[in-house]
């Protein structure tokens, strides 16, 4: 079941030849995980969907508060005999079809598709994660690359490049070859006691959980807390790295080339995020 328009039933019936997110990547979208009936992070997810609509002049529809997002969202996985506590989300935007690169109506179509989680809370498994820097392609400095549109063909690639080499991911690099991000997630680095992370301004995604852990990050003792740009040199002198998104929370880097890392401020941030999701 899909939630299109408002409307819940088994499937869009979207004419894809003239869908504009198909034919043009016209169309921005939320990642989102719920647990328990509760959208987790709410509020950071809808003003950024929202900044990304602005951003993308897409016209907002009036009746589109976080109220309706949420409402939206659970009476999907409300709709079904869903008996799962944790489900994956996507909501998605897209302009209605009509005109070339030149759209004849910035009024909007959005559709809500789920998965079920395995798991509740934000867990790490103890498997060796090997990461390589994906270099076919570049991601400019601007703005657009901080938000989430339907131009994934970096990622796309990415994925396969990783895939056909054995490695579990990729990092990028921005146009001043600087390591900015994960293909599916922000990267933080671990140096002595400082913790690491790209600045929005080096094209990295502005991530929900990149957020969290941030704010976390900088309740710790004896941690200080840095956004500045990471070189790939930087990589093989850090003491720990990982990846932050939403959906899995926090997943640590075990291998960069030929450098092992180690794995425990990543489980300490976790033990502090599922025990912030409990009390939200």
């Amino acid at each position: 079941m899909i939630n299109f328009n408002g409307n819940i039933q088994e499937s869009s019936a979207v004419n894809i030849e003239n869908n504009r997110a198909f034919l043009y990547g016209d169309a921005v979208f939320e990642t989102l995980r719920v647990l328990n009936n509760k959208v987790l992070f709410l509020e950071d997810h809808y003003f950024r969907f929202m900044a990304s609509m602005r951003i993308f002049r897409m016209e907002i529809p009036m009746n589109f508060t976080m109220e309706y997002f949420e409402e939206q969202i659970l009476s999907l996985i409300q709709s079904g005999n869903n008996k799962s506590n944790a489900y994956r989300v996507r909501f998605s935007v897209c302009r209605k079809e009509g005109g070339f690169y030149l759209p004849k109506t910035n009024d909007v179509d959005f559709v809500i598709t789920f998965l079920a989680l395995d798991n509740d809370l934000y867990s790490i498994e103890n498997t060796p994660y090997e990461v390589e820097l994906f270099k076919d392609a570049y991601v400019t400095k601007q703005l657009f690359s901080t938000l989430k549109s339907n131009n994934k063909m970096v990622q796309i690639t990415g994925s396969i490049f990783a895939h056909e080499n054995g490695y579990e991911n990729c990092l990028l690099l921005n146009d001043e070859k600087n390591v900015i991000e994960a293909l599916q997630g922000n990267l933080f680095m671990k140096m002595n006691n400082t913790l690491i992370t790209p600045p929005v301004s080096d094209g990295c995604l502005n991530g929900i959980m990149r957020k969290q852990i941030l704010a976390i990050a900088k309740k710790i003792e004896g941690l200080e807390v840095v956004e500045k740009s990471i070189s790939p040199f930087d990589l093989q002198k850090a003491d720990e790295l990982f990846i932050t998104n939403v959906v899995k929370g926090i997943q640590p880097i075990t291998k960069y080339r030929k450098k092992e890392f180690v794995v425990k401020t990543a489980n300490d941030l976790l033990l502090r995020l599922n025990a912030q999701v409990r009390l939200s």
